[in-house]
């Protein structure tokens, strides 16, 4: 007589707390955060241009104003960790033309 072999699986139980946010919500949020460093920059040009304060802090102001679009663009491009963009996976190999493109055949 053969011994039966039982084989345990474990479930895996996923819950809406692990669940990662959708493309749309990192998107809106990463919207937001760019605005918020866009008004911080337009809050520092007025202020290095408005006030009168010694060179130091006028220099600091100005350096405000001429970094944080590049820092708020990079953050704004990045994606957060987790998300999946339509362009992370490949592509198929297409062999004909989509349907919404057949004026490239003809």
């Amino acid at each position: 007589m053969e011994a039966v072999k039982v084989w345990h699986r474990r479930r895996v139980v996923h819950q809406v707390t692990d669940a990662q946010p959708s493309l749309s919500a990192d998107i809106g949020r990463r919207e937001k955060r760019y605005f918020v460093q866009m008004g911080i920059r337009l809050v520092c040009l007025v202020l290095a241009v408005a006030l009168s304060v010694p060179w130091p802090v006028r220099a600091l102001l100005v350096a405000g104003a001429i970094f944080l679009p590049y820092i708020a663009v990079i953050g704004a491009n990045q994606p957060s960790r987790g998300v999946s963009s339509a362009f992370d996976h490949e592509a198929p190999n297409q062999t004909e033309i989509p349907l919404h493109r057949r004026e490239i055949g003809s």
